[in-house]
């Protein structure tokens, strides 16, 4: 009943969106860094999209996600700002890790402001490998948000510019899905982008949280009616704390089911 309560509330949001419903928690467990400071924020942007429907600031939970172009965060201001959440780079391939997911991991914590941590896919490693590199150097921690898996193709990287083809694709998410959770207890989140979704058919691989950028029209008018929880809105975002062009993203929900959904993923 508890489930069907949440997705009635979803309902009600009023931007047509589509909610990933996994692992929902008993109503009234939150967790001491669930604290909203502003709801449905409209940030700025240094180049806006005109929303026909679906508009972001109708979503009441906002986040970001960070790597070392972002350089150091002031998280108290951003939190401040309306930035409920943050996803971090962590690694990338089986060999680098990113130059601020330390400094970010320990102030976004600092800050109370939710996080997780993603890892950057690398074609040219294998999955598993890949996967033991992300749990070597990220910590296993019960109050952080489930690992995520950051798919993309990667034109521009000097080292590897191997496209396999998808059902190779989806085998490798797999693998490295499957070791990640079984470290960290909690089932991942994909993140990916529509061209990488379209490619590689993964309206046929259900099961995990998505974040699903889409930047230029709301996610059922690109991905259909595939399930996401988070939706990246744009890369030009001003966000205060953040040096130059930010990510801004939404949780799929109210603030009521965002707490819910934290409590039952960090833990």
């Amino acid at each position: 009943m508890r489930r069907v309560s949440a997705l009635v509330l979803l309902a009600f949001l009023g931007a047509c969106s589509t909610t990933d419903t996994l692992s929902i928690a008993p109503a009234g467990k939150s967790t001491t860094m669930a604290s909203v400071s502003v709801k449905n924020p409209r940030f700025s942007d240094s180049d806006p999209h005109e929303w026909e429907s679906g508009a972001p600031w109708t979503y009441p939970i906002h986040g970001t996600d960070v790597s070392k172009y972002q350089t150091s965060v002031d998280w108290a201001k951003a939190k401040g700002s309306g930035i409920s959440f943050a996803f971090i780079k962590a690694t990338e391939g089986g060999d680098r890790v990113d130059d601020y997911f330390g400094e970010h991991w320990r102030e976004t914590k600092v800050a109370g402001v939710p996080r997780g941590a993603y890892h950057f896919y690398y074609f040219c490693r294998p999955a598993a490998e890949q996967a033991r590199w992300y749990i070597n150097n990220v910590p296993r921690e019960g109050s952080s948000m489930p690992p995520i898996l950051d798919m993309e193709w990667n034109p521009q990287s000097p080292t590897c510019k191997l496209r396999p083809p998808p059902a190779t694709v989806r085998s490798e998410m797999k693998i490295f899905l499957d070791i990640v959770e079984k470290h960290y207890g909690k089932k991942p989140i994909i993140y990916t982008s529509v061209d990488f979704f379209e490619d590689n058919n993964l309206s046929t691989f259900p099961g995990y949280h998505y974040w699903l950028r889409s930047v230029a029209g709301h996610p059922t008018k690109r991905y259909g009616s595939h399930p996401f929880t988070f939706w990246q809105y744009t890369g030009t975002g001003v966000v205060p704390g953040i040096k130059g062009d930010a990510d801004i993203n939404v949780f799929n929900g109210s603030e009521k089911h965002w707490k819910t959904w934290l409590a039952a993923n960090t833990r």
